[in-house]
């Protein structure tokens, strides 16, 4: 049995906590790991008293086991429960939050985790509080000392990775170039044969302009960057592109390819959505830990009310484990 695995639970004022509550009542979940929740005991009580659960989070400490019907949790805040409000994150709440972060991050470099998934957190609040990362993944990349690092969105259907993230859409051109889109090739490439086991992966690459450019017509970053970029590539992966976008992701889904390199953030996110808005899951490439996440948001507006959906929670949880697994496997 592989390591117990860290669940941080989030913004509290978020659904994090109601995710995390529904997702324990899953009794299968411990039969592949053990899941803990670094997080706040006040908080999840109070969440579990919301929700009318039988379940009983205690404290958690390494190295310990769990009694079933209770949730283990590593406490790293005691917010006043009482003063708190759904949907309304205060500075306590957002430093909280990084905190739990920091603290899952050590416990794998530490050996106490195998892996971390993460409930989602507030980046306008983690911002407000002083915390000034853009979101989770570059907040972990600084965390681990990692200077190269991708997003892969991953779902049963579709696995898109993306060269570039969280970038304004005018400056997306600019910040394209063939290095970089080689390292992303050679990220993924390694993902799926280390992660998903797949010997041989086949990766297809989106073009950036209507119809791949058109030979030209619609724009030249086909020809001057991303062929450039297949044919500089050198590794395993069966390449091919630059596809159209407008159907490269269509044929992901339809299993032609293992996954997709998409240029931009909305270019991928907006497909694999429509496919796995409910399931999907981001996993963090080139971090020297296993980080998988929920693809969603603190949904602020309904924290509190028992609606939160926990489906990319429990698809999170069942990647980290088989990620952890299979690195564990080949010795890594």
């Amino acid at each position: 049995m592989i390591a117990p695995i860290a669940i941080t639970m989030g913004c509290p004022v978020g659904i994090g906590p109601e995710i995390i509550i529904r997702l324990f009542e899953d009794l299968s979940l411990r039969q592949e790991a053990l899941p803990v929740i670094i997080g706040d005991l006040g908080v999840l009580r109070q969440t579990v008293a919301m929700l009318d659960s039988q379940l009983c989070p205690v404290i958690w400490q390494p190295g310990q086991q769990c009694v079933p019907g209770t949730i283990p949790v590593f406490v790293q805040s005691n917010l006043d429960v009482e003063h708190l409000s759904w949907g309304r994150p205060s500075r306590d709440t957002s430093l909280a939050m990084a905190k739990y972060i920091r603290k899952a991050v050590e416990g794998i470099e530490l050996g106490a985790f195998s892996a971390m998934v993460t409930c989602p957190i507030s980046k306008k609040a983690l911002n407000e509080a002083g915390v000034l990362f853009p979101g989770h993944t570059e907040m972990l990349a600084e965390l681990t000392g990692t200077e190269h690092f991708r997003m892969m969105m991953a779902g049963d259907q579709l696995r898109v990775v993306l060269v570039t993230i969280h970038e304004p859409l005018s400056q997306i051109s600019s910040l394209l170039n063939v290095d970089e889109i080689v390292d992303c090739i050679e990220m993924t490439a390694f993902s799926l044969q280390r992660d998903f086991a797949i010997s041989s992966p086949r990766i297809a690459l989106a073009g950036i302009n209507p119809h791949a450019g058109e030979q030209g017509m619609f724009g030249r970053e086909e020809i001057d960057i991303i062929m450039p970029a297949i044919n500089k590539y050198t590794g395993v992966a069966q390449l091919s592109g630059p596809w159209p976008p407008d159907t490269v992701f269509l044929k992901g889904r339809d299993g032609a390819f293992d996954a997709v390199i998409a240029m931009y953030h909305d270019q991928g996110l907006i497909p694999f959505k429509m496919v796995h808005f409910k399931d999907g899951v981001n996993v963090t490439l080139g971090l020297p830990i296993v980080r998988t996440s929920v693809d969603h948001g603190t949904a602020y507006d309904i924290a509190g009310q028992g609606k939160a959906d926990w489906t990319s929670l429990a698809a999170a949880w069942k990647l980290a484990v088989k990620i952890s697994v299979n690195r564990l496997q080949v010795g890594l």
